[in-house]
């Protein structure tokens, strides 16, 4: 697979800062971490998923190699070369693994497609928008003053 692009990890460093100054300021109990960082979607420590962003709230499940178990929140920035695995087989991975919130930013599309699976809800925004958390009801990233 081709290496990210650059404006693949600006929307990606972006994204982590903002989600990791609002959960700092909430003094928070969950962890955010950022690729590459391996998900263990399965008790097989073998086969593992590395998300643009994972919002994980269980530590116990971290450990050295990464976490074992479903975060609650995923986050994956849509590239050229990841379209098809993001959109189809990490969609149907993270909503069988029990992931309670998934968001495909996809800035070739000017979309965000945000998957609330434990609600089975799905919604559509665009880079104008502001998008609602789903795990945290008072948090949102406005899209349009990322800078990105």
């Amino acid at each position: 697979m081709a290496p990210p692009t650059r404006k693949h990890q600006k929307i990606t460093g972006a994204l982590y800062r903002k989600i990791a100054d609002y959960i700092d300021a909430k003094g928070g109990s969950c962890e955010v971490d950022i690729a590459p960082f391996a998900v263990f979607l399965n008790e097989n420590d073998k086969t593992y998923v590395e998300p643009d962003i994972s919002v994980i709230c269980d530590r116990d499940k971290l450990n050295d190699k990464g976490y074992v178990g479903a975060p609650d929140w995923i986050i994956e920035v849509v590239s050229q070369g990841s379209r098809r695995m993001d959109y189809f087989t990490k969609l149907f991975k993270y909503k069988t693994a029990g992931v309670r919130e998934y968001w495909l930013v996809d800035p070739d599309k000017n979309r965000i497609m945000v998957y609330h699976f434990d609600t089975e809800e799905i919604a559509e925004y665009s880079f104008a928008d502001s998008v609602q958390s789903g795990i945290y009801p008072d948090f949102s990233i406005d899209f349009k003053v990322l800078n990105i």
